[in-house]
């Protein structure tokens, strides 16, 4: 079912118990290291969180990856495939490729200049040659825009995602995604006007819990209606606090929720409080300089199910 009324996807969500044998988090993660990083003038285009005037260190860029990395093998196993210099700003790779379980998903991006990332045959060999995923390639396909889990916030646990709307995504693009992960319900809404990707306002944590910035939603009742699926477990972030990349975070295990340094100085003592009243600890990796790029921590992360 794809819905874009919160009345129907609570109705909806009121039915859905969590799958049996669904696993909330990932079983290991994958980056793509950056390679004489730069910033893409034609992704700042519709990326209010980029500035085109600052000036990038590629070597302060690629330790960061590399801290970033090693920080988030305390949780799960982490592999980093090499940078490509033809695409220099391609450190975000869970936009062109995501998985579930037996399956490899490549993304239609927007901009031409990230369209190249998908033609990558090493992380098609990867999944498809040594994990023997299938592949369900939506590059090629002219007619829509789905920058996967960019876009696409998912609830692993029930099968439930949340699909942004935007220059990024596209209603046909949601419908598109919906098919290739096999979701069962899945909750369509507008992003704010000047919001590109839905995990800078929202990210669920091993499906238990939110963090939501309701002012990157066009319709309030969206984010309200989201937090009431998850029993008012939710995180509610200020502007500031959303623009300091707070809800682009991820959980990797059922304890954990990893975010940049500038995300987790924003925080309050209140909402560290309640993060670990909700059962998490909060992990934190320096991005400052990978940052200047429009992403943050979980867009580094590509999940591997």
């Amino acid at each position: 079912m794809i819905t874009s009324s919160a009345t129907e996807f609570l109705e909806a969500f009121a039915t859905l118990a969590p799958l049996p044998d669904a696993e909330a988090t990932a079983r290991a993660a994958y980056l793509v290291a950056p390679a004489e990083f730069t910033l893409a003038a034609e992704s700042a285009r519709d990326n209010q969180y980029m500035d085109m005037s600052l000036t990038v260190d590629p070597l302060k860029a690629l330790a960061q990856h590399s801290a970033l990395a090693q920080a988030l093998r305390a949780d799960i196993p982490v592999i980093t495939f090499p940078g490509n210099p033809a695409t220099p700003d391609a450190v975000f790779p869970n936009n062109v490729f995501a998985t579930a379980p037996g399956r490899l998903i490549v993304g239609r991006m927007r901009h031409s200049v990230r369209q190249r990332e998908a033609e990558r045959a090493d992380i098609r060999d990867f999944f498809g040659d040594v994990l023997g995923y299938d592949e369900i390639d939506l590059s090629g396909c002219d007619d829509l825009v789905a920058e996967l889990t960019g876009s696409l916030i998912i609830d692993r646990a029930r099968g439930i995602g949340y699909c942004g709307l935007s220059e990024r995504c596209d209603m046909a693009g949601a419908q598109a995604m919906h098919k290739a992960f096999d979701l069962r319900l899945t909750l369509c809404f507008e992003l704010a006007e000047a919001e590109y990707h839905t995990n800078v306002v929202l990210t669920l944590l091993a499906s238990r819990a939110a963090i939501i910035a309701a002012d990157g939603f066009r319709d309030p009742v969206v984010p309200r209606a989201i937090a009431k699926a998850y029993g008012d477990r939710a995180i509610w972030l200020t502007p500031a606090q959303k623009q300091a990349f707070a809800a682009n975070a991820i959980a990797l295990s059922d304890d954990r929720v990893w975010m940049s340094a500038c995300a987790t100085a924003s925080l309050t003592a209140e909402q560290y409080e309640a993060l670990a009243g909700y059962g998490f600890a909060v992990g934190a990796v320096d991005l400052s300089e990978i940052e200047k790029a429009g992403g943050s921590l979980r867009c580094c992360v590509g999940e591997i199910y």
